[in-house]
């Protein structure tokens, strides 16, 4: 049925072509596996805070959705937008997980902010060739293999270090333009040898001899002397982890 906003009401079933708006139904909180597969009109999806998931194709190959908003959403499965060649702006404040290859070859793609994101699987927003910067909220686990693989206009990203959050080297492969890592937590963890971003390793350094600086006027000691040749100061290595005591 139409709405007075010219919206199409989901309540399930067969979508008709002639379609370009979609609101979900209050009465919907899943949208099924293939609900809208290669639907050649559809430009713009809105969804009630009460939808929490997206199933596996639900989207797959809408070529013309531009807009997607889904405040409620937390589980986006696997192929859910892929090759949503025209997928712009994407809204989705309380999205968990994106299953695999759930926004690969979006190619219009330019943002993606997710604040609420725990587990990132593979290859889920492979060859997104305008993503430029991503962001990832201070709850994070899980980055899998070639999640931004070939993202080649990718410049930034912000992300929470936890050790054993990256599982493979491969995540950023092919992002040739990366030049900025923003770190959500103040804290120097293993997986940035793990990324291979040598800008990143420079500014870990420079932030380790500003804290040099601090402890040389504070008078600390390292309490376990490696590196230091016995003057308090930790160098910078990034393998090296020293701990520090006052006099």
């Amino acid at each position: 049925m139409m709405a007075a906003e010219e919206y199409y009401i989901y309540t399930g079933g067969v979508v008709p072509r002639h379609v370009t708006r979609v609101r979900i139904d209050k009465s919907i909180t899943v949208i099924p596996a293939r609900a809208f597969q290669g639907h050649p009109n559809i430009t713009e999806l809105d969804c009630h805070d009460k939808v929490e998931k997206v199933e596996e194709s639900a989207f797959y190959l809408c070529r013309s959705l531009r807009r997607v908003i889904m405040p409620g959403v937390k589980v986006v499965d696997q192929w859910a937008f892929w090759k949503c060649e025209a997928l712009t702006i994407v809204e989705c404040g309380k999205l968990e997980r994106i299953r695999g290859c759930a926004f690969s070859s979006c190619i219009s793609l330019r943002n993606i902010n997710l604040p609420s994101i725990k587990i990132v699987e593979g290859s889920a927003f492979c060859w997104c060739k305008a993503l430029m910067t991503v962001k990832f909220g201070d709850k994070l686990k899980t980055l899998n293999g070639r999640a931004l693989y070939g993202c080649r206009a990718l410049e930034r990203i912000a992300i929470p270090l936890k050790d054993g959050m990256i599982t493979h080297d491969n995540i950023i492969t092919g992002c040739e333009k990366m030049k900025h890592v923003d770190l959500v937590e103040e804290e120097l963890h293993e997986t940035i040898a793990a990324l291979l971003l040598e800008e990143w390793k420079k500014d870990m350094r420079r932030k380790i001899d500003a804290l040099n600086q601090i402890l040389d006027s504070s008078h600390y000691t390292c309490r376990k002397g490696r590196g230091c040749g016995g003057e308090g100061r930790c160098d910078t290595n990034l393998d090296h982890k020293c701990s520090t005591q006052y006099h």
